[in-house]
């Protein structure tokens, strides 16, 4: 078993949230660097980000834990250092609506936490993960103490509503094979020229996320074989890395054509 599996099993019966503190811990080197590169540390100056990951802690999440409710008042920032995290609403009709899939090294919920708003969204782990938990009231002591700090928290705010932005692109004006393309070239490592990148296990999530069908994914990830794209179960081979991004950012019709 890997360790967070390990973990999960030794929280037996024990309540989830009061598994999550007696395990919470300070972050080791590793998990500070994983940290340093989400949206809201990245663009924090190195000297200004280390009070904010000392009062950070980790916690292990088992698969289909649920991490916050939607309504529940935010009061930390979650950062992903191994798993996926599901963040969705349910619909009046009783739908589930996927609003966004988290992975290693991407966080959210920023700008509610920083309000100490309540999450317009829930959030579960959809594998076993573990999850770095930036208290809100340390990031807004840092606010106070260094205003510069402001220009950051800026700027990774903009950040987020550019991804919103390119996400509803990605939606409306993309074919289902360039949006699993993208969604693809979001997991691989910057500067790869190719990758093996690990998928949710479940894959009705990764259609959610793109506004698809389970079926229709499928199809698209058919299509990708063409462009060297050949999964294994729950990981993708990326043959070429500037193939895919190629696809995903040719016109539409064009993007039709090549496969």
């Amino acid at each position: 078993m890997n360790n967070i599996t390990e973990r999960c099993a030794q929280l037996g019966t024990v309540p989830l949230s009061e598994s999550i503190a007696r395990i919470s811990r300070k972050l080791t080197p590793a998990l500070r660097e994983i940290a340093c590169q989400s949206r809201l540390l990245s663009t924090l100056p190195p000297e200004l980000r280390a009070p904010v990951l000392d009062a950070a802690r980790i916690g292990w999440y088992c698969r289909g834990s649920t991490i916050f409710h939607r309504g529940d008042t935010a009061q930390s920032i979650h950062i992903v250092a191994e798993g996926w995290v599901k963040l969705y609403r349910i619909a009046p009709s009783g739908t589930e609506a996927v609003v966004g899939v988290m992975t290693r090294g991407q966080s959210f919920g920023e700008p509610i936490a920083l309000r100490h708003a309540a999450y317009p969204v829930s959030a579960e782990a959809s594998t076993d993960c573990r999850l770095i938990a930036v208290p809100a009231k340390a990031l807004l002591a840092l606010l106070q103490s260094r205003p510069e700090a402001a220009i950051s928290v800026l700027a990774s705010t903009l950040l987020h509503l550019q991804g919103l932005v390119e996400q509803i692109e990605q939606l409306k004006a993309r074919s289902g094979a360039q949006r699993v393309a993208e969604f693809l070239l979001e997991l691989c490592p910057k500067g790869a020229e190719s990758a093996t990148v690990t998928l949710p296990y479940d894959k009705v999530l990764i259609a959610g996320r793109l506004g698809m069908k389970p079926e229709s994914l499928s199809r698209a990830f058919a299509r990708l074989r063409d462009q060297g794209v050949t999964i294994q179960q729950n990981s993708a081979v990326i043959a070429s890395v500037e193939a895919l991004r190629d696809l995903a950012d040719a016109d539409p019709a064009a993007a039709w054509a090549r496969i």
